[in-house]
This record gives C-alpha cells, structure tokens and sequence, in this order.
C-alpha cells in the first residue's frame, strides 16, 4: 500500500519521536490501535463539550483539537517504525488502513452529537462520517484497480483533521451557540468537500484506466 506523502515525515522531531517509541518497544500495529484510542477520547469531548458544566467547554474543546492531532501523530508514526524502522508485518497494511476508519467516524460522530442546539448535528455527523469512510474506499479502490492510490483534496485526513483542530480551538474561544455553529460550519465543509474529493479521485481513477 503506498504511503501519503507527508512533508513532516522527514522532519527531526518525527525521525525522534519514532526513534523513541521504537525504542521502548512500541510496535507499528499497536501504534496504529492507539491512534483509535485517541480518537475515541477527542470524539467524547466534541460530544460532552456543550453539556458541560460552565466553564469546562473550552477545555474540552482544547482536548479534542489536542487529542485529534495526537491520532494524526500516531498515523505518523506508526509507518514510520514499520518502515523507517524495519518493523514491517504481514498485517501492516491492515492496521494501517481500518483503525483510521474507525477513528474518522469516532471524531466526526462526536462532533455531530456535541452540536445540541442544531437539530441538523446529528445528520451531518453521520453524513461526515460517510464521506469520510467513502473517499478513504475510492482511494483503495484505484489501488484495487492497479493505479497510484490518490491522496488528493480538498478533504483527504489531513485537511478533515486539521479542519476540525482549528475548529474545535476557534469554538474554545466563542460563546457556546457560536462555537457549536462554527462546528457545524465544519461538518458542512467536511461533507461537501468530501463529495468533490471523491469526484476528484473517481476521475483521476477514469483517466488512470483509459489511459493504459
């Protein structure tokens, strides 16, 4: 399976912090696992934030930006120890790809059952969580079909995550009703430019077959 590029793969503190875990016996498969576990602790937060008690929402909402770039850390990093550090298995491909799909649904499910003052939360979490799970099987798919996996946008994992990091910490620092509308705003963005990416990568797949 081929790997996203990422610029921060060759960063210093990435080849260090793989290093480290590397060290300590931390497995990429298990890495992988922990990224699901993150993602499970930001999903709750994005959906206790708004009930909480006065006071608390903004810290939970800075968790759950926190805790959203932990998992993308661990995405990081476990491909880093299996292949930078030799610790490649023949399942790797396997928790590679299925832990993300399960914390992509955790993270987005949460957001949309946070969003208490909007009627509309609900269904567009669920709606984001499919586009996220559908442009992830449209990548898998131009593999399956012998091409170059595509890793295009607008909201490939990266962007999703980095979209509701940025979120989550701008609705920290707003009134309650705000926040939850900037969040909704998201969800907003995470569907539509889901749809578009999956046009985008459905005919790049297209041209990629008609052309050989």
């Amino acid at each position: 399976m081929e790997r996203r590029p990422l610029r921060s793969r060759d960063t210093a503190l990435a080849r260090a912090a793989a290093r480290w875990l590397q060290a300590r016996g931390a497995t990429p498969n298990g890495i992988s696992l922990a990224s699901v576990g993150l993602a499970g602790l930001a999903g709750l937060c994005f959906a206790v934030a708004f009930r909480a008690v006065p006071g608390a929402t903004p810290l939970l909402l800075i968790a759950a930006a926190a805790l959203v770039q932990g998992r993308l850390a661990c995405n990081l990093l476990d491909g880093m120890v299996a292949v930078e550090g030799g610790l490649k298995t023949p399942t790797g491909d396997l928790y590679n790809d299925a832990p993300d799909r399960v914390a992509d649904v955790l993270i987005l499910l949460g957001v949309g059952y946070g969003l208490s003052f909007h009627p509309w939360g609900v269904s567009l979490g669920w709606a984001a969580a499919l586009m996220a799970v559908l442009t992830a099987y449209v990548r898998v798919l131009g593999g399956a079909c012998g091409l170059p996996q595509q890793f295009t946008g607008p909201m490939a994992k990266p962007h999703r995550m980095a979209l509701l990091t940025v979120t989550a910490l701008l609705a920290a620092a707003l009134p309650p009703a705000w926040g939850q509308s900037v969040l909704l705003l998201a969800l907003v963005v995470v569907v539509s430019g889901g749809a578009w990416t999956c046009v985008r990568r459905l005919a790049d797949i297209a041209r990629g077959l008609n052309a050989r």
